[in-house]
């Protein structure tokens, strides 16, 4: 029987792990400090626009503290500035055959695993999640909690990624197998360029203007690297109706992942992974990318310095945008 490891249960993490769990799949969680200590002590709780359940899943701080079997497989869920050491880990504890699923925003983490593990899975996600409380993870939609796409790395597909796509389907997930799923990976970077905005000025800040630019600069981009991507309407038409967002209990989701880091104050930030992308596109290709770099470069001072999202506001970033 296949064993998921999702290494970094929080918001994406914990609620593929919970549902894989409740879809009786056998799950182990790997996360850190107080959310592990109370998935541990109290279990993982899984709020829905639907109801609450909490789940006793087995869960670790490390991957040494775990002895793999040959049907492992593992889902990253930690943000793209933690990949790095937390392949590091993976591959001393259990080696460099592990099959390793890249779940997180941006495109260079399958890269980062594909220099340490021969099998790696891109996984596109559209999954409205949130994480702001130790122990507790939320799927703000329903009743399909979201859209996880899946193939291997660079391309292609397999009968494991094929099965993996069928456990999610078994997990109430849209979930199909892509040979091509870069292309909706690259299509997704587009719209987690305004992450850092959102980071950096709050959910209420307008920011349509600066947004619209840093999505004008990745375009040049991608056309001057010759990058495939999915256009809008392939991007719409595969969403369709499955994302629905609604209230649990008497609120609404708040913010993206990097709005919900900032909001933990966890001091690091996934911006260098999404604007910063585009900054490593345009020195590569001569492409200016002003706005990007000052999006990325302002959310890793908001980050060091612990500042609430919306501490800078929208005409304070803008002023500091070169003439």
């Amino acid at each position: 029987m296949r064993r998921y490891i999702i290494f970094g249960a929080g918001a994406i993490g914990g609620v593929i792990g919970t549902r894989l769990h409740r879809a009786g799949k056998d799950v182990i969680l790997i996360a850190r400090g107080r959310h592990l200590e109370a998935i541990q002590e109290h279990g993982l709780r899984l709020e829905t626009p639907d109801g609450t359940e909490t789940f006793k899943i087995p869960a670790v701080s490390s991957p040494s503290e775990i002895h793999f079997e040959k049907d492992d497989l593992v889902i990253l869920g930690m943000k793209s500035q933690d990949t790095r050491a937390a392949l590091e880990a993976l591959r001393a504890a259990a080696g460099d055959h592990l099959p390793v699923i890249c779940t997180q925003n941006g495109v260079d983490n399958e890269r980062m695993a594909l220099r340490r593990f021969e099998n790696v899975y891109a996984m596109v996600v559209m999954l409205p999640a949130t994480h702001l409380d130790p122990g507790v993870v939320q799927q703000n939609s329903s009743p399909i909690p979201g859209i996880l796409d899946a193939g291997r790395y660079p391309q292609g597909s397999d009968p494991l990624i094929e099965a993996v796509c069928a456990d999610l389907r078994d997990a109430d997930f849209s979930s199909q197998p892509d040979e091509a799923v870069m292309r909706q990976k690259y299509a997704k970077l587009l719209l987690n360029l305004g992450n850092a905005f959102q980071a950096v000025c709050g959910t209420d800040g307008n920011g349509r203007d600066l947004l619209r630019a840093a999505r004008e600069e990745a375009l040049a981009c991608y056309r001057a690297a010759g990058i495939a991507y999915s256009t809008d309407e392939e991007f719409r038409k595969r969403r369709g109706n499955f994302i629905q967002v609604k209230p649990i209990g008497d609120g609404q989701r708040q913010g993206s992942s990097s709005w919900q880091s900032q909001t933990r104050g966890t001091g690091t930030i996934e911006a260098d992974w999404l604007n910063g992308e585009i900054c490593l596109l345009g020195r590569l290709h001569g492409v200016p990318t002003p706005v990007n770099r000052l999006l990325q470069t302002t959310a890793n001072y908001a980050a060091r310095e612990k500042l609430a999202p919306g501490t800078i506001t929208v005409e304070e970033l803008k002023r500091e945008l070169p003439l």
